[in-house]
């Protein structure tokens, strides 16, 4: 028995030995930081190799994330170190990965957890691109403890705010976390560590400028910048807003496309865009393609149009006026699917992972060759093949020569026209039975004119190159729809062209650079050298000079620049500021023309208005006037058919006149009339019983109106109250009826003693007194008897 137990002991003694230790956390994480000086990139190929946390390299792992891309090798070392970074790299290469992974590692190594805020700060220029970096950052980070928040435009801004605070990696777009910075209290960046830019060209583009600089004004100085993109800014302007400092520029394959990708261009009309797309889509039905237009207004039209002419495969839209929720369904829909068409604009451009894209298609030629590159990389990502299309007019092959100075290897297509199928009969049927898709097909013409004019290359370009007449008719329109913005532009640069007498009234208004008048000074001085006698004299106008372009030497200037304005000119100017109630001259902001027209609004001052003077020296009414002239044609000359009716003209615009005068006048006594009585109603509610105001006591508005509660109650009550007085009245009037029966049946003999008592005393009276006594009394006995 005891050897038996002395066995089982050991036994015992052996397991516990077998048993590990585990090192601490902190002790992991300063051997990883001591292996980041000493990384070789040449010896780098898998994520194995790069010294990562284990729950890193686990989630990496999962996640079937196994070997470096050239971006990826060059710049993750480099973060990991806590450099600033510009990074650039083709589309495709694995950018997203390249500052995911160093964020990770940079708040594991400082050990974050929840209470310590906000660590990291992503910011994109789509809420798609965002919601994609989201989802990567799930599927790596999983093993790790950090809170991650998605916030972006379109969704829950109350579930966003009360959970900003928690949240150590947010990933965002510009518009959105201004608004949390500007309103919510919670949300704090003080202790923000890695700021990241993706697709960083864009973010700090003019439409985003004021956004990211607000944004950046309530970031902390001490941080590290990580900026990506396939085309990455160089702008001095732009690096120095971000405060970056002694930035490494990583550089892989930078402004090219990828060698899997085939390049391809046609040359069409613009009326026949519809039919080469149409033809394109019947021929490529199992296939995944994307087709990008320039405008909102051209993707809803000809996915709506397309829809209806039913292809044969899947149809799909995304662009930006739809719904956050929608767009999202979108995306994830043209992810799963295996073969299906989506029309985009640049909103999908950049920056968007959809994988096993066939084809890209730009129906609309791109703004310039950065745009058009990141097209093209929706396609032949990580290695894949991949082809695009452009779609160009005649007046828009100078793209084409941008394109080869890039070194972008484009090949030109020609399309066998027996071969196009047009659809614009049936769009036609469509259009003219449907409205709604007429009103689009309007709207998605005049905003694909507006584009064009609006881009900034007009050597490519160029609206009046357009033929707005076939181009209505391919969309169905019988006729091209007026495009009023065109009209205003054209309008806008007719002005702008004014004659000289329109800049010499201006200046009267408006304040002249100190450089202009500088140089009016100086040809004035050229001109003529004046004595000493005439310094504070002005020079007589010159109206001899020789003709020039300029509309400044119409009237010569000062004669030198000590000599000061006598009187003449200067209070006749003081004068009209005086009436229109105008700022100095001297005053360092100019007066714009809005300013005058508001000013003269508010004075009432009627501009060029034509006063007729009769012959007593009154001023005449036009109007009347008119008419006194076409009465003395009729004497003198007898009746004129001609003038008779301008006569009539003239009489029947003045009565319109007057009765819509006294319709005006009318209607504001019926405004002021209601005025009234809602300001007696408001202040008869407002007064109590006693006819003064009841501020001091308590509000009773709120309470139900008793008399509508209590009406039915009472209305019973009185009923049945009235009832039983008739009654008691009734009941008064039988008893009373049957006391006089009693007395009449008890003492009949009584009344008629009475009665005979009275003859006798009035016999008695009447025998004692005269004809005119008694003529009295009975006159007595009549009143009385009344």
């Amino acid at each position: 028995m005891e050897n038996v137990k002395k066995g089982k002991k050991k036994a015992k003694v052996k397991l516990f030995a077998n048993k590990k230790k585990s090192t601490p956390e902190s002790v992991v994480i300063e051997k990883l930081k001591s292996q980041y000086d000493s990384i070789d990139i040449t010896k780098l190929s898998k994520f194995t190799d790069l010294p990562l946390s284990q729950k890193t390299i686990k989630g990496l792992r999962e996640s079937k994330y196994f070997k470096l891309t050239d971006i990826q090798r060059e710049s993750i070392p480099l973060a990991l170190q806590g450099k600033d970074i510009l990074g650039a790299a083709q589309t495709g290469s694995g950018k997203t990965l390249a500052f995911l992974i160093p964020i990770l590692e940079c708040l594991y190594c400082q050990q974050w957890t929840r209470i310590d805020g906000l660590g990291a700060l992503v910011i994109t220029p789509t809420r798609e691109l965002a919601y994609q970096i989201f989802e990567t950052l799930r599927k790596i980070g999983r093993y790790h403890d950090f809170s991650a928040g998605l916030i972006i435009g379109g969704k829950d801004l109350k579930f966003e705010r009360k959970r900003m605070d928690q949240c150590n990696v947010v990933i965002c777009t510009p518009g959105r976390l201004l608004q949390h910075m500007d309103e919510n209290p919670l949300f704090d960046c003080v202790t923000m560590k890695i700021l990241v830019l993706d697709e960083a060209d864009r973010c700090l583009d003019m439409g985003f400028k004021q956004t990211m600089n607000a944004i950046i004004a309530n970031l902390p100085p001490k941080r590290q910048t990580l900026l990506f993109s396939a085309t990455q800014t160089k702008s001095v302007q732009d690096l120095a807003r971000l405060s970056l400092k002694d930035p490494s520029y990583v550089s892989v394959n930078e402004m090219t496309t990828p060698k899997e990708l085939q390049q391809s261009y046609v040359v069409c009309e613009l009326h026949d865009k519809l039919s080469v797309l149409w033809s394109f889509i019947k021929s490529h039905l199992k296939q995944k393609t994307i087709i990008f237009f320039s405008t909102c207004k051209q993707v809803k039209y000809f996915f709506e149009i397309f829809c209806k002419l039913r292809p044969g495969t899947s149809l799909m839209a995304l662009y930006g006026t739809l719904h956050q929720l929608r767009r999202m369904k979108i995306y994830e829909d043209f992810c799963k699917k295996q073969s299906a068409v989506l029309f985009a604009t640049d909103l999908a451009a950049r920056g968007l992972d959809f994988p096993a894209v066939h084809w890209v298609v730009q129906a609309d030629c791109p703004e310039d060759v950065e745009t058009y590159i990141h097209r093209v990389g929706r396609t032949a990502r990580y290695h894949r093949g991949g082809e695009s299309l452009l779609l160009l007019m005649p007046s828009e092959i100078k793209m084409v020569e941008y394109l080869e100075e890039k070194k972008l290897p484009v090949e030109k297509i020609e399309i066998n026209p027996m071969k196009l199928q047009s659809p614009v009969k049936k769009i036609q049927i469509f259009l003219s039975n449907n409205t709604t898709l007429r009103d689009t097909a309007k709207r998605a013409f005049s905003n694909y004119a507006k584009a064009v004019y609006f881009m900034k290359q007009k050597d490519v370009f160029n609206v009046d190159a357009l033929d707005f007449k076939s181009f209505a008719e391919s969309l169905g329109l019988v006729a091209p729809p007026r495009i009023r913005f065109l009209d205003r532009m054209h309008k806008r640069e007719q002005t702008q062209n004014d004659s000289a007498l329109d800049t010499v009234n201006n200046k009267l208004y408006f304040k002249d650079s100190d450089d202009e008048e500088e140089e009016d000074i100086s040809e004035d001085n050229k001109t003529s050298k004046p004595s000493n006698k005439s310094k504070n004299k002005i020079k007589s106008a010159n109206f001899n000079h020789s003709d020039s372009d300029s509309d400044d030497n119409f009237m010569t200037g000062v004669s030198s620049r000590d000599h000061e304005l006598g009187p003449a000119l200067i209070e006749p100017e003081n004068a009209l500021q005086a009436t229109l109630e105008l700022p100095s001259i001297k005053h360092n902001k100019p007066v714009t023309k809005a300013d005058i027209v508001k000013h003269i609004r508010r004075k009432k001052l009627v501009v060029n208005k034509k006063i007729v003077f009769g012959e007593d020296g009154a001023p005449v009414d036009n109007d009347s006037a008119n008419l006194e002239l076409a009465n003395q044609n009729e004497e003198c000359c007898g009746i004129d058919i001609e003038k008779s009716k301008l006569a009539i003209r003239e009489a029947d615009k003045v009565d319109k006149k007057k009765f819509q005068e006294k319709l005006k006048a009318k209607h504001k006594e019926q405004k002021r009339k209601l005025k009234e009585e809602k300001m007696r109603d408001m202040e008869q509610s407002d007064r109590d019983e006693f006819g003064e105001s009841d501020d001091e006591g308590p509000d009773v508005s709120w309470l139900p109106d008793p008399d509508k509660i209590y009406r039915e109650k009472h209305n019973s009550e009185d009923e049945e109250t009235v009832k039983s007085d008739e009654k008691i009245e009734e009941i008064k009037k039988e008893q009373v009826k049957k006391t006089k029966k009693r007395k009449k049946q008890k003492d009949p003999d009584k009344d008629e003693k009475v009665k005979s008592n009275k003859k006798r005393k009035i016999e008695k009276l009447s025998a004692n007194l005269d004809v005119d006594e008694t003529e009295e009394l009975a006159l007595m006995f009549l009143k009385g008897g009344k």
